[in-house]
């Protein structure tokens, strides 16, 4: 016996539909590629997608035809995201950040139809699209005036042209809700990336669970500045709960100093903001610098890599702002998990509690996690033993875009299948996940495991320490030790020894490094992860002392 509701399919339509009819005047504040600062609502974008959904009809695309971005978080992004979407194409996130050859071969390999770019970039498109096989339509995020006249790539037209001409009215068409919807290439740290596509019904049942209280907490309360790029697995999906709740929406565009992230949280009274440790670490920097302070901001979300201790105090106890740690990857929409305190947690005193907020957190209903060892055998949640870290749920993928890489699921002795993620971690008894490192950047040492995290996080807590990345460099006794490598804080000195001797009585000592390395920068991917291939690459020809 079925049950007898109304089936109406989760599309990513209805979301902008109803932030039009139901939270029609909230704001959208985006700083512009230009410079100044551009307002308008809910009404506003959900009519403009319309009008991208009739830009794309008038060029015969097909459903599921790619229409490629490659541009900084601000309206016309978004306004792409719903329009594209919603008429039954896909959305594929370019990173502007790769290099041009790389991005001509992501192009090609996801046959996308339209690239959208912001003038940012008008260089990096000069640069590759004469190697891009399938693209038909190139459009510039900019007004018609601002196009320029011998950019050398045919057929370009502004963005505002390009949809200007077109009706705001539209009826979404309605579709099957596991109709693909965007995608998002993983970063490729070995051999060509790989895409994840993601369906309607994924990306709202993510956004969903996103809104959660224990989640990300969003409602039409917030202002919301999304540091995290919408290149990078839409922005954590935050753009789609947004529209959900009527929530505030603010986009930095390309300004992401800590200077102008502060004065955009000042002005436009953010209450809320995601984004990784190394946008962070500026704004604290900027923060400190002048003495200044938030007068709205009430907690944010760090994901991406590992958040330093020494950053959660510093929010926390020098700035009232509460940090969520957060964990996912582009193969889960990419929210896993997310740190929020249980009851039980809330009388603790402040440093169980930072034991607590240093772990990854808490599965989010619809994703299941669990560890196992090297035979694949369930490992206990005790916070002791650590092992290769598992996920399923339907937000996770199933395969990569045109079976690229082959089946990734793996399947337990019930035939349940999982995607191993990667990462080696521990789960405490309480479910709360903590990554110890990427099982590609374990270091194995005299055949004891070192986590280069911890190695990290120390190095961090010294006072001249802005960056630290901890390696392993092989060993001829031990097979592998950690080096740490470390960028310095602008004006700040710190010897090797002075930093090594740091580390005594925080770790244990054969954990702590062989070795200082100092540099003037760390190589960062596009969501600001550091990147430890490149930083091999650099130090190839690098000998450990007394070796």
């Amino acid at each position: 016996m079925l049950g007898l509701m109304q089936n109406q399919p989760l599309l990513i339509s209805s979301l902008i539909d109803f932030a039009e009819r139901h939270h029609g005047d909230a704001e959208i504040v985006s700083r512009r590629v230009e410079g100044d600062i551009h307002r308008y609502t809910y009404k506003d974008v959900a009519a403009r997608a319309r009008q991208v959904a009739n830009a794309l009809d008038a060029m015969k695309l097909q459903q599921g035809d790619r229409v490629a971005t490659l541009a900084w978080n601000g309206y016309r992004h978004l306004e792409l995201y719903f329009g594209v979407s919603g008429s039954g194409r896909v959305l594929h996130t370019l990173n502007p950040r790769l290099a041009p050859d790389q991005i001509a071969w992501i192009a090609n390999h996801a046959e996308d139809q339209v690239l959208c770019f912001d003038m940012t970039f008008l260089p990096l498109v000069q640069a590759f699209h004469g190697k891009c096989t399938t693209v038909k339509q190139y459009v510039a995020l900019c007004d018609a005036d601002k196009l320029p006249q011998d950019s050398g790539i045919p057929g370009l037209i502004s963005y505002e042209a390009w949809i200007g001409a077109q009706s705001s009215t539209y009826h979404w068409p309605s579709f099957d809700e596991n109709t693909a919807s965007s995608m998002c290439y993983t970063s490729g740290t070995t051999g060509h990336p790989k895409a994840a596509l993601y369906s309607h019904r994924s990306t709202l049942l993510h956004a969903y669970a996103a809104a959660l209280p224990d989640v990300m907490c969003l409602s039409a309360r917030d202002a919301i500045l999304p540091v995290v790029p919408m290149f990078h697995v839409n922005a954590w999906g935050i753009p789609y709960s947004a529209a959900m709740t009527g929530a505030k929406l603010v986009f930095p565009g390309p300004a992401m100093d800590g200077k102008s992230i502060y004065e955009l949280i000042e002005s436009e009274k953010v209450s809320y903001a995601a984004g990784v440790p190394t946008v962070w670490q500026m704004l604290l920097m900027h923060m400190q610098a002048g003495g200044l302070r938030f007068s709205t901001l009430k907690r944010t979300v760090i994901g991406g890599s590992a958040c330093p201790p020494a950053m959660i105090t510093a929010f926390n106890d020098d700035y009232g702002v509460e940090v969520l740690h957060a964990w996912g990857m582009t193969e889960m929409s990419p929210l896993g998990t997310l740190c929020t305190l249980k009851n039980k947690h809330l009388d603790l005193p402040a440093d169980e509690k930072m034991k607590i907020r240093l772990k990854q957190g808490r599965a989010i209903f619809g994703v299941d996690m669990k560890i196992v060892d090297a035979d694949g055998k369930e490992l206990p949640w005790d916070g002791v033993a650590f092992g290769d870290l598992y996920v399923k749920g339907p937000w996770v993928v199933r395969e990569y875009f045109k079976g690229e890489g082959g089946n990734p699921l793996v399947k337990d002795d019930n035939g349940v299948e999982w995607f191993p993620t990667g990462d080696v971690a521990t789960i405490d008894a309480d479910g709360y996940m903590q990554i110890t490192d990427r099982s590609k950047d374990v270091i194995k040492s005299g055949g004891e495991w070192i986590s280069s995290i911890d190695i990290e996080n120390i190095a961090v807590a010294h006072p001249a320490v802005a960056m630290a990345a901890c390696i392993g460099i092989h060993h001829p006794k031990w097979d592998e030790r950690p080096i740490v490598v470390v960028v310095k804080k602008p004006g700040m000195e710190v010897t090797a020894a002075e930093l090594l001797k740091f580390y005594e009585g925080k770790t244990a000592k054969w954990q702590i490094p062989d070795d200082v390395v100092f540099v003037d920068a760390i190589p960062l991917g596009a969501t600001g992860k550091m990147l430890k291939t490149r930083l091999r690459e650099m130090l190839k020809d690098y000998k450990l002392p007394n070796t």
